[in-house]
């Protein structure tokens, strides 16, 4: 059976070139909150991480960790050693990264992960297959986002026990023609783009408080 939900944010604004947009940051905060943490962000930039991480202590009372404030053993080991933190990272730390259990409940990817336009192996390779006739975008870029995001959503279910929700904050994959080919390559998860669906199954998996609200 399906072990996770895939939420797809199709409301959310496209991804800019400035980085990760206010309303995905909110989608984000509310995410991390509805879960009580143990959210591994997988960002395309270190400075989307960064900037998300300082976004989300000033609106979570939960603790975040982020890529560059400690070697990444040592994160993880905090970040495994306490239910209601979260770490943020870049696509570098999806290879790494294995959190087994409930530690992780839920991984948010902030945009498809396209290569960069001026890398010049995948540039080359998009040459190669416009060659051939072949469409170099989907062949190329398509097919190399898809294989990150089955990688990243993969970081979620380790294990036959594991449970959760992989949010993609980049309504491309709801919208565009070649998002049907990115969610095909996903894990098998329950697709939705219900926000108040999401966030309830993410209550359902929160730690409960050990202590009594004060």
């Amino acid at each position: 059976g399906r072990q996770g939900i895939l939420y797809v944010a199709a409301h959310l604004p496209r991804p800019g070139r400035e980085g990760v947009a206010v309303e995905a940051l909110d989608e984000l905060a509310e995410l991390v909150e509805a879960s009580g943490g143990g959210a591994l962000g997988l960002f395309s930039s270190r400075r989307g991480a960064e900037r998300a991480a300082e976004y989300m202590r000033t609106r979570v009372d939960l603790p975040i960790l982020c890529q560059g404030e400690d070697q990444i053993p040592e994160l993880v080991r905090a970040f495994t050693a306490d239910p209601s933190a979260s770490l943020f990272g870049t696509l570098s730390l999806w290879q790494g990264v294995d959190v087994p259990g409930s530690t992780c409940r839920l991984v948010v990817i902030d945009r498809i992960p396209f290569p960069r336009p001026d890398d010049p192996i995948m540039s080359a390779r998009t040459e190669m297959a416009q060659a051939r006739g072949r469409n170099g975008f989907m062949d190329v870029s398509v097919s190399h986002a898809a294989l990150l995001l089955a990688q990243g959503a993969g970081r979620l279910i380790r294990r036959s026990s594991d449970r959760g929700v992989v949010a993609i904050l980049d309504p491309r994959v709801a919208t565009s023609g070649y998002g049907r080919f990115l969610m095909k390559s996903l894990p098998d998860l329950w697709p939705t783009r219900d926000r108040a669906q999401v966030r309830r199954s993410l209550g359902a998996l929160a730690p409960s408080s050990e202590e009594p609200a004060e």
